[in-house]
């Protein structure tokens, strides 16, 4: 299968959300767990080797209800796997909302909303510098 510039396979598109959607605890689901909740979900076949290869490319033909199983459980619209716009944007609000469940940034984040747009700009460019020093001596991101 050739991949178009700039199009997310569904491959892609199903990792990413393993990677932004986390359990309460922050740690990832696993095959296990999502292919459970989706075999649940629509009493039909749904194995967690079916999910790996799903993940990995290596099967690309899911069925609706298999695709709205993970939109369910994952908590997106089925047009996630269909619209590489929508897609786009869900992994981006997505993204944004895990990291607003890491204490630390949610702190910062209720913190700058009562600052001017000077004041936004000043921590940006904080921001920008600290992530250009760390990533410069090879600093570990934090994780959520």
């Amino acid at each position: 299968m050739v991949k178009e510039p700039g199009k997310s396979t569904l491959a892609d598109k199903i990792d990413r959300l393993f990677h932004v959607v986390r359990r309460p605890d922050r740690e990832p689901y696993s095959n296990e767990e999502v292919a459970k909740a989706c075999r649940e979900a629509t009493g039909e076949s749904f194995s967690t080797t079916y999910l790996w290869q799903l993940r990995t490319g290596r099967r690309d033909n899911p069925t609706k209800r298999h695709l709205e199983a993970l939109a369910q459980f994952f908590g997106v619209p089925p047009a996630y796997f269909f619209d590489d716009e929508q897609s786009t944007k869900i992994a981006e609000e997505l993204a944004l909302l895990g990291a607003l469940r890491d204490a630390g940034v949610r702190d910062l984040a209720l913190r700058a909303v009562t600052l001017s747009a000077d004041g936004l700009d000043t921590i940006s460019d904080m921001i920008d510098a600290i992530a250009r020093r760390e990533a410069g001596r090879g600093a570990p991101k934090k994780e959520g």
